[in-house]
């Protein structure tokens, strides 16, 4: 016997997916100027004043400024985490994919600067403020196994076990980006330029010290 849904369930469910959409809808549409504004100066209202929604609709779909902050980013991380997968995918030589992933890495530090600030001002503040602690310890997580995926391909390709860690690969390679991230504001270009001799360094000690290998079978395909 096939049981009938709740009339009145289903009417909750959708004004519930409703709601939620809603929600992200705005969280994206204000990402931009959250990110141009930081953490410390934002507030509903500033957020309204420097976009087209009014602070009374920011108000009723989020509780605070950090409701806001942390749903915005949660959305931006959901597609920033699989920035590499393509890389990944389309690359059929460790060389290649060391090349692509340095031209997408370098390339989202100036094309997302603003958005990439507000990431790393929300994860520093989470050392202050417990109430989105959580959602900044998910992203890392996630943002740790998106640089993995790549490594691991990457020494695929090489015929060789990573000599370093899931967690050091992402520490090192995060604190390059972070890093860069800075000169890149600081408007520092040489400094940006060593980064990504740091990077290729990085890739360079993934599979250097593993048995068998060499620079030879580091960038073979």
């Amino acid at each position: 016997m096939t049981q009938v849904a709740d009339p009145k369930s289903r009417v909750e469910e959708r004004a519930r997916d409703k709601f939620q959409a809603r929600r992200t809808e705005l969280a994206r549409a204000t990402l931009h100027t959250l990110a141009e504004l930081g953490y410390a100066r934002t507030s509903l209202r500033e957020i309204a004043q420097n976009s087209e929604y009014s602070h009374g609709v920011l108000h009723y779909y989020f509780s605070d400024k950090l409701d806001l902050i942390a749903h915005a980013v949660r959305e931006y991380e959901a597609v920033c985490v699989t920035r590499y997968d393509e890389v990944v995918a389309t690359a059929d030589s460790a060389e290649q994919l060391r090349t692509e992933f340095a031209a997408t890495f370098f390339g989202t530090l100036q094309a997302d600067a603003a958005v990439h600030r507000l990431w790393y001002d929300l994860r520093n503040q989470s050392l202050f403020d417990d109430s989105f602690r959580a959602d900044v310890l998910d992203i890392d997580a996630r943002r740790e196994q998106m640089i993995w995926r790549v490594v691991s391909r990457y020494c695929e390709f090489s015929g060789v076990e990573s000599t370093l860690s899931s967690a050091t690969v992402y520490v090192t390679i995060d604190g390059i980006f972070q890093r860069a991230l800075l000169h890149h504001i600081a408007g520092r270009t040489a400094e940006i330029d060593q980064a990504r001799d740091q990077l290729d360094a990085v890739f360079t000690l993934l599979t250097s010290a593993a048995p068998g290998s060499s620079e030879t079978s580091t960038k073979a395909g």
